[in-house]
């Protein structure tokens, strides 16, 4: 046993420990593929082969000694802690011996003793296959042990096939017997847990890169996996909060599978490690100078100068998945935990540790051991964690891959948080970006420019009214028809009665009920859509949904088709719809404005419209000659003060008038104004890909998305750019949907800076304005090629998307995996709306 280490990382002067290695152990024989133990107050692990050393973590190093149990004849390969307190218990296997330790019993007698060893308490005497892993019950009691074997039979060596076997037991004291024996993997089990809230559900994972589900009970096969990857499966975690299953394989590729009923075992999301690491130094990074200054500083020097991805590594084998406890009190009122109630995980590999969220599927924080050059073990071979911090501080402990050396690290969870956070994390503090505008308008922002009116008419020349300025003859009635003035008729000799038999008018009550519908909440305790109530066909020839959206008091539905027409449709989907038509080519977008008389629409044909809800044809009209490219997205913007655009790569901010009259000699002369404020180039991108943002309330944020998976904050208060997100998504970003809100609903203030982006392929995210980072990850929905749309309810609480399997699939926001899958279409959903005023939802 060696002296501990102190690992100290050392940033602008002040010190923080990151990693302290407690104690380190030196073994006859290698110990490199044991699986090891850690509880809150013990580490188990096997020295000189057959010898189990209990530590105790929170005594003093200076003046204790691990505790050793002797038992075995044959090297330990497996141990584990049992979760029950008192008595508190610890397994230990062998291809010879699968003991059960009382550690009080074994500490009491350890003190009595001089020499230290003391026997071995309950035990199965069975002489059995080289034992892998040890798996607890879902009770928290060692009363049924699962041994997973290495059951390798001589017959089937010649064909190079292993069989992989579970054996449960039943210990009694002396007693011992297999309740049943599972069969079907065709290689070494190499994990196995129980489900804790199915009482007779156990997961294993292989060597054959499958994972199965087992009702050990009855020894049934509930369910088998295919195979997921080309290399052996090593790990498995249950995640009991969100009902999920983590396994990672030999490659560095984790897995997160659903348990939840009805999801039948379907891949939530697949995480490559390494591209992670890469992708979290890139946010994270810091310059040349930096590490110069951090390692003139710093305690102990960094092994290399080099950053981890510059560096040669073929893999990155997962080794141990673990719970990562957040409840620590980082002082000082910092956080560097996601703001949203999220779990973490450790993953331990062998050449490092790692923090992954589980809500964003992102790296927290990564720890390489060659990047502290005291540690003793550069390399793992097996490695165990703590499931909860202590003060602030976890325990790991490690087995070398080359060396027959067992090293305890202590890892100040806190530290190495505030050690890797990002510059724009730790800039965002000082300013925050806010979507409700919290100051007043600067003299010089482009919003205010004052709004068009439209300008007096001058005094009309004589001259152009008739010759020698008298008027010209016209006729005094320009109607075919003139309504007769009744003095033919027979005069009335009768007194006026009142009708008593006149129908009630429809068009009153519709009126009537549509205000008692304004009036009416919406109410946060409902549940989202989930049936169907009509369908209809929006054209009678064959043709796609390019956009769809809700007026914003819920009575009017847009649809913009690719057969260059838009529709209004009520919100019960009855009678005809109007169709607005001009366009020459497939509608990109349609928006409402704030108070529902305006359409603004725009096109592939490079045009722009604005209609009146009450007249088919344009109020306004933007020709090809303003814009170069066609106009991907359009809506009004700041209560309806300006026109918003992208074209290219930047977007124009339009300010106009409208008039709708018309003169009956010149009808076809447009009298609406409008004018161009201000062009806002997004850097280094070819095209603007989405654009949002709210027009219900005064906001000076602008969210826009480019063809280089850039991800760009605009300020138009200050006329700028405000913040880069760089690599948002793997592909371009094709929607950025905020959330708005509507008139019948409230919502805290904080909510409306979450906004969601979705690309081909990649899923959704949620990210949080104030932060710029992405909170959460939505996965389930099929996206492969199609540019499925997003949209958010007006209570927040729920994300709808399209999908290429014919459904729309809905997300709780505090969930990753969707709740419910709507189901009857006979294409792919490309679009999806909620009613701003009913708990309904159009696809």
């Amino acid at each position: 046993m060696e002296s501990p280490v102190d690992l100290c990382f050392t940033e602008e002067g002040c010190s923080h420990d990151i990693v302290l290695e407690k104690q380190v152990f030196r073994s006859k024989v290698p110990e490199s593929h044991v699986q090891l133990a850690c509880n809150l107050h013990y580490c188990a692990f096997p020295l000189n082969g057959n010898e189990l050393c209990i530590w105790n973590t929170g005594d003093s190093p200076a003046h204790h000694q691990p505790l050793h149990l002797v038992g075995h004849h044959h090297s330990i390969t497996a141990l584990a802690f049992g979760s029950k307190i008192n008595p508190l218990l610890v397994c230990s296997a062998s291809c010879d011996y699968v003991i059960v330790w009382n550690l009080d019993e074994c500490t009491k007698k350890a003190l009595q003793e001089i020499n230290g060893l003391c026997p071995h308490s309950q035990y199965m005497a069975a002489y059995i296959n080289d034992l892998v892993i040890y798996s607890r019950t879902w009770d928290n009691h060692i009363n049924h042990l699962t041994v997973v074997l290495q059951a390798v039979q001589v017959a089937r060596l010649t064909a190079n096939l292993a069989k992989g076997q579970l054996a449960n037991w039943e210990v009694n004291y002396w007693n011992e017997a297999i309740l049943t024996e599972l069969e079907g993997h065709l290689a070494p089990v190499t994990a196995a847990e129980f489900c804790t809230w199915e009482r007779n559900m156990l997961i294993s994972v292989s060597e054959d890169r499958s994972f199965k589900v087992w009702d050990y009970c009855t020894g049934l096969l509930i369910y088998q996996s295919a195979v997921l990857t080309a290399f052996p499966l090593l790990s498995l975690f249950i995640d009991e909060e969100n009902k999920q299953i983590i396994t990672g394989c030999a490659d560095g590729q984790l897995w997160i599978f659903s348990l939840l009923s009805g999801h039948q075992y379907r891949c939530v999301v697949h995480i490559n490690l390494k591209k992670e690491r890469d992708k979290f130094y890139s946010k994270t990074g810091k310059s040349r100078q930096q590490l110069d200054q951090i390692q003139k500083f710093s305690k102990l020097y960094l092994t290399n100068d080099r950053r981890p991805e510059e560096t040669v590594e073929t893999t990155l084998p997962v080794l141990r998945i673990e719970h990562c406890d957040q409840s620590i009190n980082l002082g000082k009122e910092e956080n560097f935990f996601p703001a949203v109630n999220a779990r973490c995980l450790w993953i331990g590999s062998s050449t490092g540790l790692f923090i992954i969220n589980l809500a964003n599927f992102e790296l927290e924080a990564v720890l390489h051991y060659k990047d502290y050059s005291g540690l003793t073990i550069q390399f793992a071979g097996s490695c165990a964690l703590m499931r909860k911090a202590v003060n602030g501080k976890v325990f790991c402990l490690l087995t070398s891959m080359f060396e027959n050396t067992i090293a305890l690290l202590e890892i100040n969870l806190a530290a190495l948080m505030r050690s890797q956070q990002s510059d724009f994390l730790l800039c965002g503090k000082e300013k925050r970006l806010s979507v409700i505008a919290s100051c007043s308008l600067l003299p010089n922002s482009p919003l205010c420019t004052e709004s068009l009116k439209k300008e007096s008419c001058k005094p009309t020349n004589k001259k152009k009214l008739g010759m020698k300025g008298t008027m010209k003859d016209q006729s005094l009635v320009f109607h075919s028809k003139i309504k007769s003035s009744g003095y033919t008729t027979a005069p009335q000799m009768t007194m006026f009665s009142p009708k008593t038999n006149l129908k009630k008018n429809n068009k009153i009550s519709e009126w009537k009920s549509s205000c008692k519908r304004k009036n009416k909440e919406y109410l946060l305790e409902n549940s989202p859509p989930t049936k169907s109530e009509r369908q209809i066909s929006v054209a009678n020839k064959p043709t796609s949904v390019c956009c769809i959206q809700y007026s914003g008091d819920g009575e009017l539905l847009a649809c913009g088709l690719a057969d260059k027409s838009l529709l209004v449709f009520n919100s019960n989907l009855t009678g005809t719809p109007a169709v607005f038509s001009g366009h020459d080519g497939a509608i990109n977008s349609v928006g409402w404005s704030h108070d529902k008389r305006w359409l603004v629409s725009a096109s592939e044909d490079r045009t722009l419209r604005i209609w009146s809800v009450r007249n088919t044809e344009p109020a306004l009209f933007l020709g090809k000659e303003m814009f170069h490219k066609s106009i991907r997205f359009a809506q009004f913007y700041y209560i309806d003060t300006f026109i918003l655009l992208c074209c290219g790569a930047e977007f124009h901010l339009l300010s106009y008038y409208l008039d709708t009259s018309k003169d009956d000699l010149k009808r076809y002369k447009q009298k609406s104004i409008c004018k161009s404020v201000q062009k806002f180039p997004m850097a280094s991108t070819v095209e603007i890909t989405s654009l949002s943002a709210i027009n219900d309330f005064h906001s000076y944020i602008i969210l826009a998305a480019g063809s280089n998976r850039t991800l760009e904050v605009f300020d138009l208060n200050a006329g700028c750019s405000a913040a880069v997100i760089p690599d948002a998504h793997s592909r371009s970003v094709h929607q950025i949907c905020q959330n708005k809100g509507s008139a019948f609903s409230t919502q805290p203030l904080e909510a409306y800076n979450l906004f969601m982006t979705t690309a081909t392929g990649d899923g959704i995210k949620l990210w949080d304005l104030r932060t710029l980072r992405c909170e959460r990850r939505f996965e389930g929905h099929i996206n492969r090629c199609h540019p499925c749309g997003i949209a958010v309810t007006p209570c927040g609480q729920f994300i709808a998307c399209g999908s290429e399997d014919k459904s729309a699939y809905i997300y709780e926001m505090r969930s990753s995996t969707f709740s419910h899958k709507l189901a009857g279409h006979t294409e792919s959903v490309i679009n999806v709306a909620f009613s701003p005023s009913s708990p309904q939802e159009e696809k």
